[in-house]
């Protein structure tokens, strides 16, 4: 059996909460996004201060990770070209298996089978889970509008 990226993310505990509170409000004050690269530093179990240079754009990602956890929310890092399960892209689309499969065989996103089970690419998931965003934020809007036209609103 075969472990999947989407295995073993568990909600963060309350003292965690609290730690990515602190961590986000402090590394956000301190953070140059003008900088390819920044230094910080970290105390070992001896409280030896070690620095440690990183790219200016992992660290505005962690400070995006630390509002996900200070928000309660689990986090799992994905890389782009990770092939997912068709349950897992349904679990990230929040749509039933059926479904993702209904789409998958539709073609509206594409996919390719290892043996005999499907895998979807990460990077087309969400290319995909970007452009129906978009499109029901533009329903939504011409709802409204017409709302408005018809003096609903």
């Amino acid at each position: 059996m075969t472990h999947s990226i989407l295995d073993s993310v568990s909600l963060p505990a309350p003292v965690e909460i609290e730690a990515a509170v602190r961590g986000q409000r402090e590394l956000a004050t301190y953070l140059s996004t003008k900088l390819e690269t920044q230094k910080i530093s970290i105390q070992d179990d001896a409280n030896n201060t070690h620095q440690i240079e990183l790219p200016t754009s992992s660290l505005t990602l962690l400070i995006t990770i630390l509002g996900e956890l200070a928000a309660g929310n689990a986090v799992q890092v994905v890389p782009v070209h990770a092939e997912l399960t068709t349950q897992e892209a349904a679990n990230i689309l929040n749509v039933s298996r059926p479904h993702m499969v209904k789409l998958l065989e539709e073609g509206k996103l594409p996919f390719h089978k290892t043996g005999r089970h499907r895998r979807v690419l990460f990077a087309d998931l969400m290319s995909y889970k970007n452009q129906r965003d978009e499109e029901a934020k533009q329903a939504m809007q011409a709802l409204s509008d017409q709302s408005r036209e018809l003096g609903f609103y």
